[in-house]
């Protein structure tokens, strides 16, 4: 059982890793439907995925991170193939995610476990956005 509430724990691992769970905050109160994948460790998250189905058979792998004390142990990967079994048993045949540059090793992670790239944008900002998809088959 964890120690700290568990929405708290993946706020402050998110503040953590990208500085703005507040805004995160108020992301999570307006989405109807979310799922989180966990790590924990004695009580406390270590590691998180959120997303969101975007249609009946397309989920949409939103944010994701692990504590920077626990990076290089295969967090990330775990807390993904739990994500897609879920997903596969639930019906989705596709996964959508995107990352940037900066975040080379999730990019990295993606590709690696079968994820392509299907499109690159600017945002709002002018930074680079790398959409990647996946067959969940």
């Amino acid at each position: 059982m964890p120690e700290q509430p568990i929405l708290e724990g993946v706020l402050l691992l998110h503040d953590s890793i990208f500085g703005d769970a507040d805004k995160l905050a108020g992301k999570i109160k307006k989405r109807q439907y979310l799922l989180f994948t966990l790590a924990f460790d004695l009580g406390t998250v270590i590691g998180y995925k959120i997303g969101y189905p975007v249609d009946e058979k397309k989920f949409y792998s939103w944010l994701g991170g692990v504590s920077t004390d626990y990076r290089n142990m295969g967090i990330a990967s775990a807390l993904m193939q739990h994500q897609h079994v879920y997903l596969r048993e639930k019906g989705y045949d596709r996964v959508q995610t995107k990352t940037m540059n900066r975040w080379r090793s999730m990019l990295l992670l993606n590709i690696k476990t079968g994820f392509d790239i299907t499109d690159t944008y600017l945002d709002k900002k002018g930074e680079l956005k790398i959409v990647l998809e996946k067959e969940l088959s």
